[in-house]
């Protein structure tokens, strides 16, 4: 790519894929930023000087049982935030949105299920809203344009061409959040292992 940038809000997963990749592929063009898609302001500084050509979001909470009992916090980061980040990649004119989305939000029995569910019926009505140039017919969350001296609202993109693709993953093997790191310590401690089904 011309330029990778990497946004996170956790410094700790930003400074350690920015080393491997410095160590890796040492002529990237690469810049590491922290920041949170809740910050529609700090998104919509990104989004202005960096005019990014394709988006993979994946910026959500994921942990089952701890968005069980920080239900509000699941659906400000996953929803709300997915939200921000949509809008602003029409705002200004990225070619292609990926957003990673999770198999448990195949008829949800969960809160990060659901929410990631409500991310992907958002990514299914701003990709149908493009491609039937009726993305007018949105109502914009992104409420602080006014700020900043812009006008622009999603009536005024309605020639956008943004691609909207939400992929699901399982349990990906080593992953942040997935299952096998927990079964990985609980074999080393000698068991039990925590099967639920």
């Amino acid at each position: 790519p011309a330029r990778l940038i990497i946004f996170d809000i956790y410094e700790n997963n930003a400074y350690a894929i920015e080393q491997e990749l410095k160590s890796t592929c040492p002529d990237l063009p690469l810049t590491v930023l922290i920041g949170s898609v809740r910050d529609s302001r700090r998104l919509d500084d990104v989004f202005r000087k960096y005019r990014p050509d394709i988006v993979y979001h994946a910026a959500a909470h994921k942990h089952v049982p701890l968005m069980e009992h920080n239900c509000c916090e699941a659906i400000e980061n996953n929803v709300f935030g997915t939200l921000n980040t949509v809008e602003l990649s029409e705002k200004y004119s990225v070619e292609r949105f990926m957003m990673v989305s999770t198999d448990k939000a195949v008829n949800p029995t969960n809160i990060m299920g659901a929410s990631k569910r409500l991310c992907e019926m958002v990514i299914q009505t701003f990709d149908y809203m493009v491609k039937e140039k009726k993305l007018g017919n949105l109502p914009l969350l992104y409420t602080h344009a006014e700020d900043s001296g812009e006008t622009d609202t999603l009536k005024e993109c309605q020639y956008a061409e943004t691609e909207f693709v939400a992929v699901r993953f399982g349990n990906v093997l080593g992953s942040n959040g997935s299952v096998i790191p927990l079964f990985k310590k609980q074999i080393a401690a000698g068991g039990p292992i925590t099967v639920t089904h």
